[in-house]
């Protein structure tokens, strides 16, 4: 078997992938009760697609009976510079890294499929491939087969490529391994920059990830309006976040990404806040094309922007602002309104004589009057 082994790993790399590991397709008890609790405690926030698969979740072969070897493969997308420095300037929008380019998944789906149809060939059993749109948890695999370890911010470190790994897994119903594999050691040690640096604090502790604080579920997953104590802190970031992969130390031996379709799109690297809030429908699915983007939709997508319009300061982003108090969607006016008290006081009390009586939407009218009574407040102060 050792022999197939190597053999898997040089077709791999064929395919353009940077990493691979073997590993029974099976987790520890502890990974199970790590999700449960997860669950339990209500930390997925509305991702309520991970409270309904939770069993298929427990265990790969949940997922699949006769799933003996997993196979799991990582694509580097190290990023040319730093994330974090992105963050400073407030009039551009800052894109997650693996969000800057082609929605990842098609990419390694594709090769995932043209390995396993090669490894099928060779073995003549079945296989199945997994991207993490299933519910399958790929980073208890990976640490098990060895690629890296799962850091204090629940994302996988590798020592190789840092943060900066996406990752797949292909089921075989055969075992393939000369050995058990033992669950790598974390090389974490006492460093909590990865829990330091989390704006929002999302971090209850070590290891243990409540999505509900995190920017990345805030501005993607949640679909409603962004709770009000979490909006000064998410600054300029309309899509994910980084801070905690970004400030790993690991990431000084991560290596910059070769992969064309992971390499940034220049219009996504630094995209103006003031373009940005123009976007129509039509607008928003052309520009986002083959993004992954594009899945959270227009709205959505609108009051990431306005927040960050919120907080950016930027007297030249008020007009825009003034123009989506008018947006056919709810979301869209709750953040302007946010936002436009945010940047201008003045203009806010002026614009809310004018709107809150046309305004129809009950949580919009709150969000017109807590906002006046919050600038009420530091107006009493200064």
């Amino acid at each position: 078997m050792k022999n197939f082994l190597e053999q898997i790993k040089g077709k791999a790399l064929e395919l353009d992938f940077d990493s691979i590991g073997f590993c029974e397709a099976d987790f520890p008890e502890e990974v199970t009760k790590h999700l449960h609790e997860f669950v339990s405690k209500g930390r997925h926030g509305s991702m309520k697609w991970i409270s309904d698969t939770i069993d298929r979740r427990s265990k790969p072969r949940n997922m699949w009976q006769s799933a003996q070897t997993a196979i799991v493969l990582g694509c580097n997308y190290g990023p040319k510079n730093n994330p974090l420095l992105s963050l400073n300037n407030k009039s551009v929008g800052n894109i997650s890294v693996y969000a800057q380019n082609k929605d990842y998944h098609k990419w390694i789906k594709g090769r995932l499929k043209n390995l396993a149809g090669w490894i099928a060939s060779k073995s003549k059993g079945q296989v199945k491939v997994f991207v993490d749109t299933a519910p399958l948890m790929e980073k208890p695999l990976a640490e098990i087969s060895g690629i890296g370890w799962i850091g204090k911010h629940t994302n996988l470190v590798s020592r190789d490529f840092g943060s900066w790994l996406f990752l797949g897994v292909i089921l075989l119903d055969s075992n393939i391994l000369n050995k058990k594999n033992k669950t790598q050691k974390s090389n974490c040690g006492s460093c909590s920059e990865c829990l330091d640096i989390c704006p929002t604090k999302a971090f209850a502790a070590p290891y243990k990830l409540d999505a509900r604080k995190c920017i990345s579920y805030l501005t993607i997953e949640h679909k409603t309006h962004i709770p009000r104590e979490f909006r000064g802190l998410i600054g300029n970031r309309i899509y994910g976040c980084d801070d905690c992969l970004a400030i790993c130390p690991w990431n000084k031996y991560a290596k910059i990404s070769n992969n064309l379709s992971f390499i940034a799109r220049e219009d996504l690297k630094k995209p103006p806040l003031k373009k940005l809030s123009f976007f129509s429908d039509k607008d928003f699915k052309k520009y986002f094309s083959g993004s992954p983007i594009k899945r959270i939709g227009r709205d959505q997508f609108m009051r990431n922007v306005l927040i960050s319009i919120g907080n950016s300061a930027d007297q030249s982003l008020v007009k825009t602002t003034i123009n989506l108090l008018h947006d056919v969607s709810p979301i869209v006016r709750l953040a302007a309104v946010w936002a436009l008290g945010q940047i201008c006081r003045d203009t806010f009390l002026l614009e809310m004589n004018k709107q809150i009586i046309k305004e129809k939407d009950t949580e919009v009218i709150n969000e017109w009057l807590e906002s006046k009574k919050e600038i009420n407040k530091l107006n009493a102060y200064e």
